[in-house]
């Protein structure tokens, strides 16, 4: 990848970082860091530590009073009045403009509503139908996921097409003549490893295929350059790294180029070209806006849209830095704190490969998330042995993945002899 390398704390980059009394003091670094000060911008306890922003962003400090008055006021005094007055109608734009500049792409081609789900559906079936005549498969992650699995299989169903799943490394060359399209994930979701969305998509264009690009656990979190890359679909959702809140709406890129023949299998009113109208026939909206459907689910959406606040001004690149900067500094002091061979890191050590996340194996994986979570260090746990810790750059601080290990040390020495992992959901 172009991706600006940033030093690790322990060079060299693909090597496994020693234990070493080198490793700088975290208190050090966080008073070189110069997105510290974000930190104040959500609501975090001092008592705990964090790092499930992957799973569901923490809450920004804006957001509560922003919704009280869309509830209040927008919702309470001016009623049906605040779709044009408040700018409702216009929200799935709006905020989709917003997100636009942190997934690389150009105004206009952003939308946001559904679930990230609904999305990926709509996406994968209009690739289908755009790709044409002969373009018979339908590939998809072999470790996708579960529902982008099970809506590639559904949408291979409802369009006559063949589904083949494949390991995600191999999804490029496995594609040619016979190929409609490929969901691909840009981060994996368990193991964090980040893939080459560019060399990628430029290998599946070649084949005649086109790309729907899976971002949930890449956007907000390190530079997407959707429109640079030749991307063509992409969805990702608002809840991880970009802060929006439970159930937040998910956004749909329909690459500028693709709009005019994005034919969406969920034609609501909303994607008309004149909702009021009320006509038989649906006559798509031009632009980004044919990926809507119905009516957007306005108070979810105007919590996204006030979260997205969090990011004026800030650089992602930096947020990228400091990203690698604590995924360092986490493995590092993993390395030097746990006895060797305690845990398995299945996170890739080289930057060009790694997301914002670090997964660890352990065979009692579940019973010692279970007890970090009680001990105040928030990660979560995916079967059958995985630890997995997501960095917020935007509010993790240093000093909170120092205490983390520590106390990952001490739930690990405290482990009763023949704990292991069983199998889990």
């Amino acid at each position: 990848m172009s991706e600006t390398q940033v030093n690790p704390v322990h060079p060299p980059r693909t090597a496994p970082t020693p234990a070493t009394s080198e490793t700088p003091d975290a208190a050090a670094l966080d008073a070189a860091d110069p997105l510290a000060g974000l930190r104040d911008r959500f609501v975090l306890d001092d008592d705990t530590v964090y790092l499930d922003g992957n799973s569901l962003g923490a809450l920004p400090a804006g957001v509560p009073a922003r919704l009280a008055d869309v509830v209040a006021r927008e919702w309470g005094e001016l009623r049906i009045r605040s779709w044009t007055e408040s700018g409702w109608w216009t929200a799935p734009e709006r905020v989709g403009d917003r997100i636009a500049p942190l997934v690389g792409a150009a105004p206009g081609q952003v939308v946001v509503g559904d679930s990230t789900g609904v999305n990926i559906f709509k996406a994968l079936v209009a690739a289908v139908r755009m790709a044409g005549e002969g373009r018979e498969e339908i590939l998809v992650d072999g470790d996708t996921f579960p529902t982008d699995g099970y809506l590639a299989a559904s949408v291979a169903r409802m369009t006559g097409r063949e589904l083949r799943r494949v390991p995600a490394a191999a999804i490029a060359d496995a594609a040619g003549p016979r190929t409609a399209v490929a969901l691909v994930n840009h981060v994996d979701y368990r193991t964090g490893e980040l893939y080459d969305a560019a060399a990628v998509t430029a290998r599946l264009h070649a084949a005649g295929a086109l790309v729907v690009l899976d971002l949930c656990h890449s956007a907000g979190a390190l530079p997407v350059r959707l429109d640079d890359d030749g991307v063509d679909l992409a969805v990702g959702c608002g809840y991880k790294y970009l802060n929006g809140g439970p159930g937040a709406p998910a956004f749909l890129y329909i690459r500028a180029e693709h709009q005019p023949r994005f034919d969406s299998p969920l034609p609501g009113w909303n994607s008309h070209a004149d909702p009021f109208a009320m006509t038989e026939e649906h006559v798509p909206a031009p632009g980004v806006a044919r990926g809507r459907v119905g009516t957007p689910d306005i108070l979810s959406m105007l919590a996204l849209e006030a979260a997205l606040e969090v990011w004026e001004g800030v650089d992602i690149a930096e947020v990228r830095a400091k990203s690698l900067a604590l995924t360092d500094f986490f493995l590092a002091r993993v390395a030097e704190t746990l006895p060797a061979g305690a845990v398995t890191p299945v996170t890739p050590r080289e930057h060009e490969r790694r997301g914002s996340q670090v997964s660890l194996r352990h065979p009692a994986a579940r019973e010692v998330m279970a007890e970090l979570i009680r001990r105040g260090v928030i990660g979560d746990f995916r079967a059958p042995d995985l630890l997995r810790f997501g960095f917020t750059p935007l509010y993790t601080s240093f000093a909170d993945v120092d205490r983390a290990v520590r106390v990952l040390a001490e739930v690990l020495t405290d482990l009763p002899a023949g704990s292991s992992g069983g199998p889990g959901a």
